[in-house]
């Protein structure tokens, strides 16, 4: 009977080591798995951050982020300054990029401002005009006719003005015989800017016209246009397409209509030679 107790001793002494080695195997197992985990590849930290961002859309331009806690599915800790890490690459890629744009735009020349733009115009027409209004000076002068053309000049056209009353009888619209050859001597004047925009106004004065034929100033100032254009198309090579004839009637006074002169100045005709600058 002693010798049977001292068997089951025994036995209960194997079976409790078999235990302990089983537990030894396990903590030996936990510590290699805490080592291998404290160790990080940094190729293999690469892709494991490249997995984060395509799994949790963590994008710089304000996606998703995990947050501050824990990794549920993983079940470590989260890894700290991840979002930091993300700003920080896309950062540098977009400086990358930008200093290239910004080379190509200090490269571009700076568009001038439109109203700098618009001076040079303005200053190359007027030059042009200038040196038309002399030419025609000069010309008018030559025929004999400076007297009876008054000359003015701007950025945009030359302006010769006929008197009225020198072309037209009053109330009427045809011109007069003995002022033919007054228009004769302008139309070989006008022939040499044929490609340049000529408009003809009629004006008149603000005293009121009601006839059979011309129910208002309006209406009169038109065919006097009308009736120098006319002519002048037939006595020098001009093109018609870039002759225009405008009644102004008696709203573009240059002179008070209170007095007989002040409304003699305002029966006129007046001839604007555009410089090429404004032509088109």
């Amino acid at each position: 009977m002693a010798k049977r107790k001292v068997e089951e001793s025994g036995g209960g002494e194997a079976s409790w080591l078999n235990t302990f080695a089983d537990l030894m195997n396990l903590l030996l197992c936990f510590f290699v798995l805490l080592f291998a985990m404290s160790t990080v590849d940094a190729d293999k930290w690469d892709q494991l951050v490249n997995s984060m961002q395509n799994s949790f859309s963590i994008l710089s331009s304000g996606g998703n982020t995990v947050g501050e806690g824990l990794m549920i599915a993983s079940g470590i800790s989260q890894l700290e300054m991840l979002d930091a890490y993300f700003k920080e690459d896309t950062n540098s890629s977009d400086e990358e990029e930008q200093e290239p744009m910004d080379d190509m735009e200090s490269n571009q020349p700076e568009p001038e401002e439109p109203e700098s733009l618009k001076e040079e115009l303005e200053e190359a027409g007027l030059k042009e005009s200038e040196e038309m209004a002399e030419k025609i000076e000069q010309q008018l002068a030559e025929q004999q006719i400076d007297q009876q053309v008054e000359l003015d000049v701007n950025a945009q056209f030359v302006k010769l003005t006929l008197n009225g009353a020198l072309l037209f009888d009053s109330a009427q619209s045809q011109i007069r015989k003995d002022a033919l050859p007054l228009v004769d001597k302008l139309a070989l004047i006008l022939e040499q800017y044929s490609g340049n925009l000529i408009d003809i106004e009629g004006h008149t004065d603000n005293v009121p016209i009601h006839n059979d034929r011309y129910e208002s100033n309006d209406v009169l100032s038109a065919y006097r246009a009308f009736a120098v254009k006319d002519y002048l198309l037939q006595k020098a090579a001009l093109d018609a397409g870039r002759i225009y004839a405008t009644g102004c009637g008696e709203y573009i006074p240059i002179a008070d209509n209170s007095s007989p002169e002040g409304r003699a100045r305002n029966r006129r005709v007046e001839i604007k030679i555009y410089n090429s600058y404004n032509s088109n």
